[in-house]
């Protein structure tokens, strides 16, 4: 049985009742509070470990004054977690409370499973809740980590909240450059999640057109649109039970964004072509290369989408802020290519190792491990793999820095760009994803770019 307190604030009885009867039933000790002029003072006495905040009284059906309980309960009760309810209040008026520091939002009529979903994540994640709870966790569990290469500080604190937030259904947003592993850490979270023997649904959102959006995540039946010759099981409906992966968030256009959105909030969706609801128990990890707070503010991304998918945000260093991971993952990435191919392993001379450290990828940890590779294929024959090794790789490698430009004036900057994809395409024979891979970007990146310069290409994978 569970020993977390959560406090009620709402002047609706009947609501107090009917959610006193469903979390005592989950093991909650809960008392409820009818009016706002005593809900600080009860705060006090009860210490709650969490609070469902009503954000509408019948004195106030505008929300403001819930918007306003809720920021003095984080002004002065900064420990404890606050989940909104409402009935009336605007999607708007429920980002501004998460703007101010509530963890979720619900609407009324609420889902008893939703509503107890939210609660049990969000205080898991709670360390004041039960921090036995967060820190325990199996050997089983902790292997699913134990493959992710990493000891520098920055990267052990993303792999702590990673551990931290597996073991719960909390919708993540994993943050960094490309090439920094946010698929390997998402597969992570959702092997380590209580969700492990479900599917793992992978879905690359810049690569789906804004046509095929809803065909694709949410699916169709046949005849539904021109072309639709048999029925589509949706992406969705693929992850029932399990995980879904959104992959490149930040190239998701606004329309798009409104239908996910809906799905995320409602935990429904229709096929195209059907009247039928169907019901969407998905645990959401996304990832995004971009900055959706600037976007956000640009209006490019949609603020209420943004506060849905990021309880809780994972950022992945750069290879540069973890140059001391280097020499660990470079010794990784020569034992995994060697046993692969079944080659005998070289050494790597210090002066070599230190020369690979102080190298700039921007390509990350993508463009490390294709370096290492190559170099190995390269040189199958030598027992030590030196500088000189490695330079050849730079020499050919399109995404490497060290590429000899010509005097500045000479040549524009989108001629140059034009040049390198060009090379890139001819070295890795037209394969898009190995092109991608090299320059340091994702597949539809250089597929805008291909577009944008009118560069012709074979579609290969």
């Amino acid at each position: 049985m569970s020993n977390e307190r959560i406090l009620i604030i709402d002047d609706d009885q009947a609501v107090c009742l009917s959610l006193k009867l469903l979390l005592k039933k989950k093991g909650y000790e809960t008392i409820s509070v009818n009016h706002p002029s005593i809900a600080m003072e009860t705060i006090a006495e009860f210490n709650p470990d969490l609070i469902l905040l009503d954000m509408n009284f019948t004195i106030n059906t505008t929300g403001k004054q819930g918007l306003a309980m809720l920021k003095r309960i984080v002004d002065d009760h900064p420990t404890v977690s606050v989940i909104l309810m409402t009935g009336w209040a605007t999607v708007q008026l429920a980002v501004e409370g998460m703007k101010i520091g509530a963890k979720d939002f619900l609407a009324k009529p609420w889902d008893n499973n939703h509503l107890v979903k939210s609660i049990q994540d969000i205080l898991a994640l709670t360390s004041t809740a039960n921090p036995q709870r967060i820190s325990s966790s199996s050997t089983q569990s902790e292997d699913q980590f134990a493959h992710i290469i990493g000891q520098t500080e920055p990267f052990m604190h993303a792999m702590d909240i990673a551990k931290r937030v597996a073991k719960t259904d909390a919708s993540v947003l994993i943050t960094g450059e490309s090439g920094t592993g946010k698929e390997v850490i998402s597969e992570a979270i959702h092997e380590m999640s209580q969700r492990s023997a479900q599917p793992f649904v992978k879905v690359n959102l810049g690569g789906i057109s804004t046509t095929l959006f809803e065909s694709e995540m949410f699916g169709h039946k046949k005849g539904a649109f021109t072309g639709a010759i048999a029925d589509r099981t949706g992406r969705f409906e693929l992850a029932n039970k399990g995980s879904i992966f959104l992959d490149e968030l930040g190239e998701l256009p606004m329309d798009s964004q409104v239908k996910l959105l809906r799905v995320l909030q409602e935990k429904t969706f229709e096929p195209l072509g059907s009247s039928r609801s169907k019901r969407s128990d998905v645990r959401v990890i996304s990832a995004t290369n971009k900055d959706l707070l600037e976007m956000v503010a640009k209006g490019s991304f949609r603020e209420d989408l943004f506060y849905r998918i990021n309880l809780i945000t994972i950022h992945l260093p750069s290879l540069r802020e973890r140059k001391e991971d280097i020499p660990l993952l470079v010794k990784h990435f020569v034992k995994s290519t060697c046993q692969a191919y079944n080659f005998d392993q070289p050494i790597l001379e210090d002066t070599t190792m230190n020369w690979l450290k102080n190298q700039a990828y921007p390509g990350n940890i993508r463009q490390l491990k294709n370096m290492v590779e190559r170099t190995i294929l390269l040189n199958t024959n030598s027992k030590i793999l030196n500088v000189k090794d490695f330079q050849s790789y730079t020499k050919i490698n399109p995404a490497s820095t060290h590429v000899s430009l010509p005097e500045v004036g000479k040549i524009t900057l989108q001629e140059m760009e034009i040049n390198m994809i060009k090379k890139a395409l001819a070295y890795h024979h037209h394969s898009i994803s190995k092109t991608a891979a090299s320059l340091g970007i994702t597949r539809s990146a250089l597929y805008r770019r291909l577009e944008k310069h009118n560069i012709p290409h074979e579609s290969q994978i």
